[in-house]
């Protein structure tokens, strides 16, 4: 008999992992969102790119979602709808910017201003 080796994916693999923001792009921040999930922002050096993806703790029913990214010269996209699992992902370019990013999940929400400036 052989033994079989379970891998459990970190919430991070999520984000990054499955690809949702496209090849090269790497972690650089995570933000809780209450207790429903995590709003996750990337960044592609090559591209000059961030991404954010909102990834619910427990996937189930659709519930409003919404991921956010902006640069401090008003530049945004947003993803606002009712998903089972994720919302995002949404894109600026970031080079020689301030990053505003977060996300929502029903009645949760975060937030982070003026981040990861360059």
């Amino acid at each position: 008999m052989t033994a079989g080796l379970l891998l459990v994916a970190a919430p991070a693999a999520n984000a990054v992992g499955y690809g949702l923001c496209g090849s090269g792009h790497q972690l650089v921040d995570s933000a809780p969102i209450g207790s429903l999930g995590t709003a996750y922002l990337t960044w592609n050096a090559e591209a000059g790119t961030n991404c954010v993806v909102v990834v619910r703790k427990e996937p189930g029913a659709a519930v409003s979602m919404n991921a956010m990214i902006g640069r401090d010269d008003g530049v945004q996209d947003v993803d606002s709808g009712y998903y089972t699992s994720y919302a995002g992902p949404v894109f600026v370019n970031g080079r020689g910017s301030c990053i505003d990013w977060g996300g929502v999940i029903q009645n949760q929400e975060v937030n982070r201003w003026n981040s990861h400036c360059g």
